[in-house]
């Protein structure tokens, strides 16, 4: 089987860019069976000190960029009358973190909005699910001290962190026909942490 690859581009925070990427990526590859939200960042602080630009930054990329996809991929899934959304949340959205007001809030809201979608667009065939990693070896995590990672490894039953293929290995799942029977739910994949 023959694969073809492609990368774009974008603002996914800005709606026009947004419809304009899914616009290009259906008209050179007449499909979309899938979409993953992944874009992310972190502007912590204790509420009280966090600025409204702290907020809006994390809530417009993290959030606001899922709702832009989302808006301009299903009306295609819905013609194809088959899809599948994945949002990448986290354990922060499940469960809260202190210093983290902003970016727990946009992750909640990714998981109530895949659980949203799932219910709106199911009769489609369109599914919507919410990944919810935690404590995963990335760029994001590496700049923590040794301590601060050792005291987070103590914390989770598996006693260490999680690798970014674990949560490939769970966004497959979810964008394959194995999980056919799969919507509206969120999968934690944190080493059976729950914080």
């Amino acid at each position: 089987t023959l694969f073809r690859s492609k990368g774009y581009a974008s603002n996914a925070a800005d709606f026009a860019q947004t419809e304009e990427v899914v616009a290009k990526v259906k008209e050179d590859f007449g499909h979309i069976d899938v979409l993953v939200n992944n874009a992310g960042i972190t502007k912590d602080g204790l509420m009280l000190k966090m600025s409204e630009a702290q907020w809006d930054a994390v809530i417009d990329v993290n959030l606001k960029s899922a709702f832009n996809y989302i808006h301009a991929i299903v009306p295609i899934m819905m013609r194809q009358r088959q899809g599948s959304i994945i949002n990448m949340a986290s354990v922060v959205g499940v469960h809260g973190n202190a210093g983290q007001a902003n970016y727990a809030a946009s992750k909640a809201g990714l998981i109530a909005l895949a659980k949203s979608i799932a219910q709106e667009v199911g009769s489609r065939g369109i599914r919507a699910n919410a990944i919810a990693p935690g404590f995963i070896e990335t760029a994001m995590t590496a700049a923590l001290s040794d301590e601060v990672r050792k005291e987070w490894a103590q914390k989770i039953p598996l006693r260490r962190a999680g690798q970014v293929e674990d949560i490939a290995n769970v966004a497959t799942f979810l964008a394959s026909d194995m999980s056919s029977y799969v919507s509206g739910q969120v999968i934690e994949v944190d080493g059976g942490m729950n914080m």
